[in-house]
């Protein structure tokens, strides 16, 4: 499909620079089959939902994945930042570098520290491979936990470009860029649909019977990359690893067989569930890197509405819900929230999306 068809113009005060307080006051639009649109609040979750349906989170954990140093070359030094979006090994990292046509392969960069002090204990790595877009593979000279030590000294809070381009990352955002629940280090992006939720809007769920399930997708910077095709067939999605375990599976598998309703809290819980669910609908434990790409056309088979935050235009989560949701029905939507005041992105509202019927 023409990457055009997924653009809308969005006025940048729009973009939410912080979240909502408390978290589940953040605006909620539903969006059923046909463009019925309803204006709610996150709160309001339990009223759209029935006795046995079940919510799927996804626990991941953010780490302070954005690493400021700089390299040396003769008597020139040159200030590097690398934001980290996949881990390939013990003492290695695939990383995003600005600049990068700073470094070549086999350089030294120096994180943690500033080029003007010394250097005891900063955090060094070697630039093993680099690829398009100013991805890198970063060895360090560090392993295991005690890198991941070593990174959460040095490192800052990996906020997304729309929102580090307009102000610091400050301590408020180590709590608020951090779902409640999260408890399986590796993103280094937040699931941004679980950012809404509060021990008070869990209790309300719970009395309303809707189960709780969790699974782990390690959300990569690649999430934030624009999609510079002008077809979607011609673009390459970034692998992001994560796990449905076999317990899980189970009792989502249970769900369906009751006649529940599976809800995705997010489009990294909806993409790894579909990655793990086969022709039949049946999901399965699965493990390993997807990088399952879902455009208008796709025929979903885990997942039966979908709470998600609003996206970035020409963007493939964009394109997701379009498919979710059919396209023409999103553009409505969007309309409807931009004229709204609603806030878009990752500290923006959120949206409960019922699928489109085949």
């Amino acid at each position: 499909m023409r990457v055009d068809l997924f653009d809308f113009e969005l006025p940048e005060d729009r973009i939410a620079l912080r979240p909502a307080s408390p978290r589940d006051s953040a605006r909620m639009l539903v969006v059923r089959p046909g463009g019925t649109f309803e204006d709610r609040t996150v709160r309001d979750l339990p009223e759209f939902l029935r006795p046995g349906d079940a919510l799927v989170f996804n626990d991941t954990k953010v780490i302070p994945a954005r690493l400021s140093g700089f390299r040396r070359r003769g008597g020139s030094i040159a200030q590097i930042d690398a934001t980290l979006h996949m881990r390939a090994g013990p003492d290695r990292w695939k990383a995003f570098l600005r600049p990068a046509k700073r470094v070549e392969v086999g350089e030294r960069i120096q994180f943690g520290h500033d080029a003007r002090v010394c250097l005891l204990g900063s955090l060094e790595a070697t630039v093993a491979e680099k690829g398009e877009g100013g991805e890198a593979l970063l060895v360090f000279d560090l392993s295991g936990p005690v890198l991941d030590e070593a990174i959460a000294a040095a490192g800052r809070v990996p906020l997304p470009p729309y929102i580090a381009s307009r102000r610091m990352d400050d301590d408020r955002d180590r709590t608020d860029y951090q779902t409640i629940f999260a408890r399986e280090e590796g993103a280094v992006a937040a699931p941004t649909a679980g950012l809404h939720f509060t021990p008070e809007l869990f209790q309300a769920l719970d009395a309303a019977g809707i189960e709780r399930q969790f699974v782990t997708l390690h959300v990569g910077a690649g999430t934030f990359l624009p999609v510079k095709a002008e077809d979607t067939e011609a673009h390459k999605m970034h692998a992001e690893w994560g796990e449905v375990d076999a317990e899980t599976a189970d009792a989502l598998n249970g769900v369906r067989a009751r006649g529940g309703r599976i809800v995705s809290v997010g489009t990294t819980s909806l993409r790894l569930l579909e990655s793990a669910t086969d022709a039949s609908g049946r999901i399965a434990a699965w493990s390993g890197e997807t990088d399952i790409f879902i455009v208008p056309g796709y025929r979903f088979r885990a997942v039966d509405i979908l709470m998600t935050n609003f996206h970035l235009p020409r963007s493939t989560l964009f394109m997701l819900v379009s498919a979710f949701s059919g396209l023409e029905t999103m553009k409505a939507a969007y309309r409807h929230a931009i004229e709204g005041g609603y806030r878009f992105y990752s500290y923006g509202d959120a949206s409960l999306l019922f699928r489109e019927e085949w």
